[in-house]
Parts: structure tokens; C-alpha cells; sequence
């Protein structure tokens, strides 16, 4: 997936690591996904809802992140599962004002060394004042370097048998996808935390 051209304008980016362990494995802790804060650096905990509990096309989420200028901000989001085919791949949207934002996507292929990941996300839609706050934010450069970290986060989980976070059910990151997002839908100065999306 090609990367986003500037930071002006969200579209889709994604990055890659090879990571040490067999693809089943890696799907089993991204597709966790109450354990999204162990990876994401903004994903705080995600929670099952609408009787959902384990991930499977249509289980449906929310997510709570934290972020932002010294992690002041907090936001929460819905979403729902797309794809989740163990080893293979596993996707969700999640929601913003009522729609669906923001596909977060993991692909697992075997290589020689073990197995390269792909995270990305690609944006369907985000309200135009969403797309305002990403130019001072840089928001394009946040995403990356939080794709980046979840990714490390996660070969550390998957190379190490006894895997803990250094601060458990926090931001360890998408985050997935995870639960990380565009997210800026309680960003704007003094709006609380929203419910209605991821």
C-alpha cells in the first residue's frame, strides 16, 4: 500500500516488520483484542460489545485511546470486524460521527526469517473539521510512528514466551488497527470523550 503523500491529507500508509515467530501466533495476540494497549502507544484497553468476545467477521468493539500533546487527550471509538482469518490477515473499521472512518488492516506472509507483518490503515471518511486538526498535529507522522511502535511492541510479544508489558493494559501502543485510529473526534478544545466511535 502506497504511503500517504505530505502530512496534509489522510489516506493510507502502512509499514512492515519481520518478526521471529510463525503467523498463527502473531494473529492470535493482534486479533486479542483486549490486548491492544499492550501495543499501541495510544490504545489504552479495548472492550467487547454487543455480546461479542472473541474476534470474528462482525464482532463489534470500542476502543479507548489516549494521545496527544503530553497524552492530555482522550477519545474513544467503535468498530466492528472485517476480517479475520487466522495467520492470514485480520481488519476492522471503526466509527466516527455514526460512520465508518478508518480500516486498520494486519497481513501476515512467512518469509524465510519467519513472518513479515504489514500493518496499515486506510481512510474512508473523516469530517472536515477532523481533516483540519491534522495539519497542525501532523497527524500522518503520528500514525507512522505509532505504526512503527505497535509493531516492535508485538515482535517483542511474539519473540519472547514470557512476554509482559512494561505498564500492562496501557499504552505499551492499532491499531488497530489498534485499538488505535485517525482518532480526533474529542481532539477539538474542551469536548469530552465521545462514545459513538473509536
Amino acid at each position: 500500500m502506497p504511503a500517504s503523500k505530505g502530512r496534509w491529507w489522510l489516506t493510507c500508509d502502512s509499514q512492515q516488520i519481520v518478526i521471529k515467530a510463525d503467523p498463527e501466533r502473531i494473529y492470535g495476540l493482534i486479533s486479542d483484542l483486549p490486548r491492544m494497549g499492550e501495543w499501541s502507544p495510544e490504545c489504552e484497553r479495548v472492550e467487547w460489545t454487543g455480546g461479542s468476545s472473541t474476534a470474528a467477521v462482525g464482532a463489534r468493539f470500542t476502543g479507548y485511546n489516549r494521545g496527544g500533546p503530553f497524552r492530555l487527550m482522550r477519545w474513544s471509538r467503535r468498530g466492528r470486524v472485517l476480517a479475520a482469518a487466522r495467520g492470514q490477515e485480520f481488519a476492522f473499521v471503526t466509527e466516527e460521527g455514526g460512520r465508518e472512518s478508518t480500516v486498520w488492516r494486519y497481513r501476515f506472509e512467512p518469509v524465510a526469517d519467519g513472518t513479515r507483518v504489514t500493518e496499515s490503515y486506510q481512510v474512508r471518511w473523516i469530517p472536515a473539521w477532523a481533516r483540519i486538526i491534522d495539519v497542525p498535529t501532523n497527524r500522518h507522522r503520528e500514525l507512522r510512528e505509532a505504526m512503527k511502535h505497535t509493531l516492535r511492541r508485538l515482535q517483542g510479544a511474539a519473540e519472547t514466551p514470557a512476554w509482559a508489558p512494561d505498564q500492562p493494559g496501557t499504552a505499551g501502543g492499532a491499531g488497530i488497527a489498534a485499538a488505535a485510529d485517525t482518532g480526533r473526534a474529542a481532539r477539538r478544545p474542551g469536548s469530552p470523550e465521545k462514545e459513538s466511535a473509536r
